[in-house]
């Protein structure tokens, strides 16, 4: 639930007040009772990332990289040696 900061204009009340986003803007003050209540515009809300990670792929460890990285090459010589296959085919017709 979000909370809200206001301010009396009157009386110079300040305050932070908890209620629903669909609840209505108060507008009498608490504490002299006039209605010079008006609702401050804040800074937001924060966001804050706490922890060693946000996903598991994040922070992947030495040796994962190490293999993804064998597997990148090999996949590559693969393909490599596909196409001077189909070169020699292409020099024998």
């Amino acid at each position: 639930m979000p909370h809200y900061d206001y301010l009396c204009d009157a009386c110079g009340y300040e305050f932070e007040l908890f209620q629903s986003i669909t609840a209505a803007v108060k507008r009498k003050c608490p504490k002299c009772g006039k209605l010079k209540l008006r609702r401050l515009i804040g800074p937001g809300a924060a966001i804050m990332f706490k922890g060693s990670g946000f996903y598991q792929t994040d922070y992947r460890s030495e040796s994962y990289k190490k293999g993804a990285k064998a597997a990148k090459e090999a996949k590559e010589a693969k393909r490599k040696s596909k196409e001077k296959g189909k070169e020699k085919s292409k020099k024998k017709t």
